[in-house]
């Protein structure tokens, strides 16, 4: 007798905002605990980001600095890049004879479905009379924070913040999720239709220019909000995925995470009759990896933004593994990186039980495949430095 097959509601993208976000919590699949390769390419590029923090326009001390990090999830790396931020921005003060300290804010902004509560669980406590401490007292209180923090929901491709209000804003690893699925590649009568696949690498050209379209017209969103919203003299220090290919059917380290064993496990789940095509096909991961000419176009078109650095940056391998002759462990590694960044949309279109066994499916063929994983699979990123066109 076969099992039956899941009936899940399909998420619309009227639910995907309400739903997207990284695994919360802190257990085993959680973002929190699977997000160390971001930090360390994050960490990689910190002398670009403070390359940008210097072009931004210090203002009297009386003034609150405010800084945003937008898409900023539930892990510790949000608090570590802003105290990147800010610590530098204090050395900046210092720099010019200016031991008075402005007062900082620090807003923490992503989909009301973010794990906030374990992101702020993480947030050090305040420095002991924060509003009047000096410069060197900030810069060394270790384990404190210097700034007044806050959480923002909802998307940024829209208006967050008021107008003239924001210093820097800060995003990394979040612009290559798009606001929703382009509703052609979910409509059997289009040419689109992305018939057998649950991500977008190696389908058709009509499909991957669909997801070329949507990231753009999100983008462009995204920079007319953030125009809008940053002070005259700020600047803008965005990360996403990217890729090296003028191919957008290659979608380069996105495409090895969510095009092959990810898809692999969801052609199980129909062979073995737990789920209809149907049900695999109407599953799309909402993530387009653009090239440096995507990105650029759009920057160009809103006008608002002069270019300071724009660039393609080799971020290296998404896996974290102790022993990489472990087939297991990387096999492992893969199944809980795929997880913790796609897991809540899963969930909710097949259930927390079929879940369960499409990523042990992902685990498997991992470990089969795993020293082809670790050589292939390595992420790059578009990084870009903006400020505001005067």
């Amino acid at each position: 007798m076969s099992p039956p097959m899941s009936n899940d509601v399909v998420v619309s993208n009227m639910d995907l905002e309400k739903l997207l976000s990284m695994k919360g919590g802190k257990g085993e699949a959680s973002y929190a605990n699977n997000s160390q390769a971001q930090a360390m390419h994050a960490k990689s590029m910190h002398h670009l980001l403070k390359e940008t923090l210097d072009k931004v326009e210090l203002h009297a001390p009386d003034t609150p600095f405010v800084v945003v990090d937008l898409g900023c999830s539930c892990g510790s790396n949000t608090l570590n890049v802003v105290d990147v931020i800010i610590n530098h921005i204090i050395k900046r003060y210092e720099a010019i004879g200016c031991f008075e300290q402005p007062e900082f804010s620090a807003f923490f902004s992503d989909l009301p479905s973010n794990d906030f509560n374990t992101l702020f669980q993480l947030l050090p406590p305040l420095v002991p009379n924060s509003g009047v401490s000096t410069m060197e007292e900030c810069l060394a209180a270790n384990n404190h924070r210097s700034y007044f923090a806050a959480g923002v929901p909802g998307s940024f491709y829209r208006r967050l913040f008021p107008a003239r209000s924001i210093d820097v804003f800060h995003s990394a690893f979040s612009l290559h999720w798009l606001s929703q699925i382009p509703e052609c590649v979910l409509d059997k009568r289009s040419s689109a239709y992305n018939k057998g696949r649950v991500y977008i690498h190696g389908a058709g050209e009509s499909t991957t220019n669909a997801y070329k379209k949507q990231f753009q017209t999100d983008l462009a969103g995204f920079l007319s909000a953030r125009s809008v919203e940053m002070k005259r003299g700020g600047s803008m220090f965005l990360v996403c995925l990217g890729r090296t290919s003028a191919d957008p059917t290659d979608q380069g380290g996105a495409g090895l995470l969510f095009g092959t064993h990810f898809q692999d496990a969801w052609d199980d789940l129909v062979q073995e009759g737990l789920i209809s095509c149907e049900k695999r096909d109407s599953f799309n991961i909402p993530v387009y990896a653009p090239s440096l000419q995507d990105f650029k176009e759009v920057v160009e078109a809103n006008g608002s933004f002069v270019i300071n650095k724009l660039e393609v940056f080799k971020g290296g391998s998404p896996l974290v593994v102790n022993q990489p002759d472990d087939a297991t462990e990387v096999g492992r590694a893969l199944a809980i990186s795929c997880r913790s960044v796609s897991g809540v949309l899963v969930d909710a279109h097949i259930g927390d039980k079929l879940s369960d066994k499409l990523f042990l499916g992902v685990e498997k063929r991992a470990a089969c495949n795993a020293k082809e994983l670790l050589e292939k699979l390595q992420f790059f990123h578009i990084v870009a430095s903006l400020s505001v066109a005067q």
